[in-house]
């Protein structure tokens, strides 16, 4: 099994009924390759999209971590994808679409034993239920959010009306323990400054990486999260004094450093410092 790091900026969904696809996104840079069963495929494509993508999973891991979208538990494709994908080699993790409450998340990590789990929160209820979510079980690496669901579960029509999930769905995740969730796809692939904008507003809420439609979309993705060399510079300007004081102090400009100061700039020179 290929671990996924914990810097992984770029995530990107490719249809499990395409395994022609799969492998070129496999080596396209993506930091994780999603093969997802659900949204992108067919009901009358399901059987055989699972079929491919047990096949593609049963060699030996590649480079890339390979996550896998199942079908969303309670649907009649859900049981099918799990006991597919049980115990092949070549699975990094699942993602879970469409969690509602703590006990599907339980349910997976007992049929999927050691397998790394991602709760997608994709309607007002598992929003609610959020925070429970992201403590439901040890298996739990991540939660984030389903846009294009919520948006039609909700009502709203554009970013206003996502701005109180967003931020609910990032302090869940830092309450239970839990990296910082993964921004949802940015819909529109040619839209590439689009897409810049919406990712500066999300890191700007706590978000690390995004998901992507399109290879194209990566870079895109990569350099809105990476930290710009002014906050490089000022990071190890923090950390350097604070090795030379230590406990709080004043830098020269007048910026005042404590523990949680110093905290956040070595996370920002561990992310800067990324395998590339």
């Amino acid at each position: 099994m290929t671990t996924t790091p914990l810097t992984a900026l770029t995530w990107l969904y490719v249809p499990g009924d395409r395994p022609e696809t799969v492998a070129k996104a496999l080596g396209c840079g993506a930091d994780v390759v999603i093969v997802d069963l659900e949204d992108a495929v067919a009901p009358d494509r399901k059987e055989y999209a699972r079929s491919a993508t047990a096949e593609l999973l049963t060699e030996r891991p590649s480079a890339t971590p390979v996550h896998v979208r199942v079908n969303a538990l309670g649907s009649l494709f859900a049981e099918a994808d799990l006991h597919a994908l049980a115990r092949l080699p070549g699975l990094s993790a699942l993602r879970l679409p469409k969690v509602t409450d703590p006990a599907e998340v339980r349910h997976v990590a007992n049929l999927m034993p050691d397998v790394p789990l991602y709760a997608l929160l994709e309607s007002a209820l598992g929003i609610e239920h959020a925070h429970v979510i992201a403590g439901a079980h040890p298996y739990l690496r991540g939660i984030a959010l389903g846009e294009a669901d919520l948006r039609a579960d909700l009502g709203v029509r554009d970013d206003a009306g996502l701005a109180w999930p967003r931020s609910r769905v990032v302090v869940a995740a830092r309450a239970a323990g839990l990296e910082p969730p993964v921004q949802s796809v940015h819909p529109d692939i040619r839209d590439l400054h689009g897409l810049a904008e919406s990712c500066a507003r999300a890191r700007a809420l706590g978000f690390l990486g995004r998901t992507a439609l399109h290879p194209r979309q990566l870079p895109v993705i990569e350099r809105a999260f990476l930290p710009t060399p002014q906050e490089v510079e000022e990071a190890e300007q923090i950390v350097k004094a604070a090795a030379a004081e230590g406990g709080a102090l004043a830098l020269p400009d007048g910026r005042f450093v404590d523990a949680a100061v110093v905290a956040q700039a070595h996370r920002t020179l561990s992310l800067a410092s990324r395998p590339g």
